[in-house]
């Protein structure tokens, strides 16, 4: 257990900082913070070792807060009968499609690839950023994320 806080307290500054740098809400970015941790502590004997612990705990947050988020979905009162702007059902379906066909590669995407594209995409995080939370280099996180969006690219033709 005074391990476990010697990790909480070198690593929550980083945790809570991708959790905000995703959701942009403090409150939101506290609580699933401090779930993160919770979970981490919970399943700290499923920890391989097969990547860096802030990797470990930064896929924690990231779950947590993709489940929280998608609560927050199922409660909130939204009408998807409502077309955009000047958009057409037909290129509103090409839309959607291309997305849904765009979330199964990112899914099947290897590792680092998969989660240094999300950091930078969803997470707006700097190359130098991803870099220190893998403890790599901000060129190879750079590198990283083109050759995923290249992988990416070549899925959709």
């Amino acid at each position: 257990m005074e391990d476990f806080e010697k990790v909480y307290t070198e690593y929550f500054n980083l945790i809570f900082g991708f959790v905000l740098s995703l959701c942009h809400d403090e409150a939101l970015a506290e609580e699933v913070t401090q779930e993160s941790f919770f979970k981490a502590l919970k399943s700290i004997d499923k920890f391989r070792g097969d990547c860096k612990l802030s990797v470990w705990l930064c896929q924690i947050a990231k779950n947590t807060l993709n489940t929280e988020l998608q609560k927050q979905k199922r409660y909130a009162e939204t009408d998807e009968n409502t077309l955009p702007d000047n958009e057409t059902p037909e290129e509103m379906l090409v839309r959607k499609e291309t997305a849904k066909e765009l979330h199964f590669l990112l899914h099947d995407l290897a590792e680092p690839y998969k989660e240094v594209f999300w950091m930078r995409t969803f997470g707006e995080l700097s190359f130098r950023e991803i870099g220190e939370i893998f403890e790599k280099t901000e060129s190879w996180a750079r590198v990283t994320y083109h050759r995923a969006r290249l992988k990416l690219k070549e899925g959709l033709k």
